[in-house]
C-alpha cells in the first residue's frame, strides 16, 4: 500500500521539495494530548531541531505544547510561532554568551544545564540582567538506548550532560549562586528507540537518584526525561502514529513521582516524521553493467539521514502503480555516499515520474543543506496545496 498524495498538484511545483500532510500531524498531535493527559502533570514539548517549517511549528504550538530549543535561533522560531515563553525549554552542550541572554531576555521556563563551566556563565550573565535563571541539570545516566552510534546520548563516552558522580557537587554550586534556581534533572538517552526496555532502565536510573538526593536534603521539582520514542520507517502507512500510549505508561508506571512533581518530555521525531515526505522527479533511469540506477533530482543536501546515519526511508513511485523492478535510489550530488536505497524493490520508473521519499517530516528539511551550491527546496502543506484530488496507487 502507498500514501495518499495530490499527485496532480505536484505536478506543477518545482522539485524536489517537501510536503507535510497537516490532517497526520494533527491526528498525532491528538493522540500526544490524549495519551499524555491520562497521567497526572506529564507535560510535553515539542523539539524544534526535528522540523522548524514556521507552518508546521504554529500548528504545534497552537495545540498547546511546550517547545525544547538547542540554540538561539531555535527560541526565536519558537517565540514566532507562538509557543509561550513560560514553556520554553533550553539544551545544549554549547550555549554561547548570546543565546543565553536572549533566553534569559525572554524569561524562559529553564536551561537544561550540561556543565559547572556553563552554569558558572549562565549565573554572571543573569546577575548582570538582575535576574535569576531556573536550572535543571542534564544527567548523563550511562544507558545504553542500542540505536545508532551516532543518536545515542546517554552513554559515559557521549559528549552530553553531567556525569552522576558529578551531580551533588553541581546542585550545591548551583544552590549557592543567587544568579541561578535549581529546580530539577534532565535526562535524554538517544532517538529512534522502539523497545520501551531502556526507557524502562532509565525509570530505575532515575528512582535511585532521586532517593540518593533525598537522603542528602534534596529536593527536586521537576524532572525531564526527553524524547527518543522512534516510528515505523518500514510501515509508515500502517503504523502513521507512534505508540504514545506504552511511552507514557512506561514512565507512569516505572518512575516514582513525588507529590507535586512534573514530568517533563521533549518529543521530536514522533510528532513530526510520518506526516513529512520529500518529493522528487526522476531525472534519468541508467543500466550500469551490474545494475540499474534511478537518478533522482534529490540529493543528500535535502535528505541527509540515509548517508549520515544508513538510514531507511520507505521509497515509492507515486506516478506508477506498474511491476516492481530493482534499483539503486540515487541523487546527483558529487559523493558516492549520495544514495537513498541500494537493490530497491520499487514499480519500475521512468523518467519524470514523482517518487517520494517517506517519513521525511523529521531531520528532512531542517537538516537540508546547499552543498554543490543547491537551492534549498521549499515545504508544502496540505492547505498550500489547497483542495485536489488525492492518489492512492
Amino acid at each position: 500500500m502507498k500514501g495518499c498524495f495530490p499527485v496532480d498538484k505536484f505536478q506543477n511545483i518545482q522539485t524536489p521539495f517537501y510536503y507535510y500532510d497537516t490532517q497526520i500531524l494533527q491526528d498525532t498531535l491528538s493522540a500526544v494530548l490524549h495519551e499524555a493527559g491520562k497521567h497526572e502533570n506529564f507535560v510535553v514539548h515539542y523539539a524544534i531541531k526535528a522540523n522548524a517549517n514556521p507552518r508546521v511549528l504554529s500548528i504545534i504550538s497552537q495545540a498547546g505544547l511546550g517547545a525544547d530549543c538547542v540554540s538561539g535561533g531555535e527560541i526565536e522560531a519558537s517565540i514566532m510561532a507562538g509557543f509561550p515563553s513560560e514553556k520554553i525549554v533550553y539544551a545544549g552542550v554549547g550555549k554561547g554568551d548570546w543565546e543565553i541572554n536572549l533566553a534569559l531576555d525572554a524569561d524562559i521556563f529553564c536551561f537544561n544545564v550540561e556543565s559547572n563551566a556553563e552554569l558558572e556563565v549562565i549565573n554572571e550573565l543573569a546577575l548582570a540582567k538582575g535576574k535569576v535563571a531556573k536550572v535543571c541539570f542534564r544527567i548523563n545516566p550511562d544507558i545504553d538506548a542500542h540505536t545508532h552510534a551516532n543518536i545515542t546520548t546517554g552513554l559515559a563516552e557521549n559528549k552530553f550532560g553531567i556525569a552522576m558522580d558529578d551531580m551533588e557537587h553541581a546542585i550545591k554550586e548551583a544552590v549557592a549562586m543567587e544568579g541561578i534556581n535549581f529546580i530539577g534533572l534532565h535526562f535524554h538517552i538517544g532517538s529512534q528507540i522502539l523497545d520501551m526496555t531502556s526507557f524502562r532502565e532509565l525509570c530505575k536510573r532515575i528512582n535511585t537518584l532521586q532517593d540518593q538526593l533525598e537522603n542528602k536534603g534534596i529536593n527536586v521539582k521537576e524532572i525531564n526525561v526527553g524524547g527518543g520514542l522512534g516510528i515505523d520507517y518500514d510501515d509508515p502507512n500502517g503504523h502513521p502514529i507512534p505508540d504514545f500510549k506504552s511511552f507514557f505508561d512506561t514512565y507512569a508506571e516505572g518512575l516514582k513521582l513525588r507529590p507535586g512533581q512534573r514530568l517533563h518530555f521533549e518529543l521530536g521525531r514522533a510528532i513530526v516524521a510520518q506526516m513529512g515526505s520529500l518529493i522528487s522527479r526522476t531525472l534519468y533511469v541508467k543500466q550500469g553493467t551490474a545494475k540499474k540506477f534511478a537518478i533522482l533530482d534529490a540529493g543528500m543536501t535535502d535528505l541527509i539521514r540515509p548517508a549520515l546515519y544508513q538510514a531507511y526511508h520507505k521509497v515509492e513511485n507515486i506516478s506508477s502503480d506498474a511491476a516492481a523492478q530493482t534499483y539503486d535510489v540515487v541523487g546527483p550530488i558529487c559523493e558516492s555516499s549520495d544514495v537513498f536505497a541500494k537493490d530497491y524493490s520499487i514499480n519500475e520508473i521512468h523518467r519524470g515520474d514523482l517518487i517520494a521519499l517517506r517519513s521525511a517530516g523529521a531531520y528532512g528539511e531542517i537538516m537540508a543543506s546547499q552543498y554543490n551550491c543547491r537551492p534549498l527546496p521549499k515545504g508544502y502543506t496540505t492547505e498550500d496545496l489547497g483542495a485536489c484530488e488525492c492518489h492512492q496507487i
